[in-house]
């Protein structure tokens, strides 16, 4: 058992790229197909779909402890999702504009205050997308202006009741169990 952090070159990349092509393409992702020598020195392939948007979460909070979820049908899971705000901010904007802009448009509130709380890889072994969370405090309720592909039903509720949505796997998706959980630990830092 390590007790300290091991030494290792950080930098070095272990996988060497024969040749790569793009197998697919649309406005959101692309996917492109590896010719790859593995680190163990065997030949194959590998697959990576990269992510023309930042994968963005808000956790809003309001004075009185409660936070927003949005729920919608996941069309690749077949299922009905709750999950915090969240959209996708093109990756050559600004990333808090884009958290404002997702928050407003799935909930038409505005928030005053903006804690990036994380930063994550939604799936790191196939994909490159990279995410943000932002806690998202000082609300003021304006007019909700949803993307005409979304079906979207909001839910207001104590935040410590979504928390334990997380806890009883009542909440799946990746953005919103780490932000929960994230602006859980920074809530309690601060006291609250």
């Amino acid at each position: 058992m390590h007790t300290s952090r091991p030494s290792i070159d950080e930098n070095h990349n272990p996988w060497q790229v024969l040749s790569t092509e793009v197998k697919y393409h649309n406005p959101w992702i692309s996917v492109r197909e590896d010719q790859v020598v593995n680190p163990g020195g065997g030949r194959g392939i590998y697959g990576v779909v990269t992510m023309k948007n930042r994968a963005l979460g808000i956790v809003p909070l309001d004075a009185d402890g409660n936070t927003w979820l949005v729920g919608q049908y996941r069309y690749p899971l077949n299922e009905y999702s709750w999950e915090i705000p969240m959209g996708g901010g093109p990756v050559e904007l600004d990333t808090l504009e884009s958290a404002m802009r997702e928050l407003r448009e799935e909930t038409g509130l505005l928030a005053h205050r903006w804690t990036n709380i994380a930063r994550l890889h939604t799936s790191n072994s196939v994909t490159d997308e990279e995410g943000f969370v932002f806690l998202a405090e000082d609300l003021e309720q304006g007019e909700v202006e949803p993307e005409e592909t979304e079906d979207l039903r909001l839910w207001k509720l104590p935040f410590v009741e979504a928390v334990q949505m997380v806890m009883n796997n009542q909440i799946t998706d990746a953005v919103s169990v780490a932000g929960l959980l994230k602006a859980e630990k920074v809530l309690a830092g601060r006291g609250q």
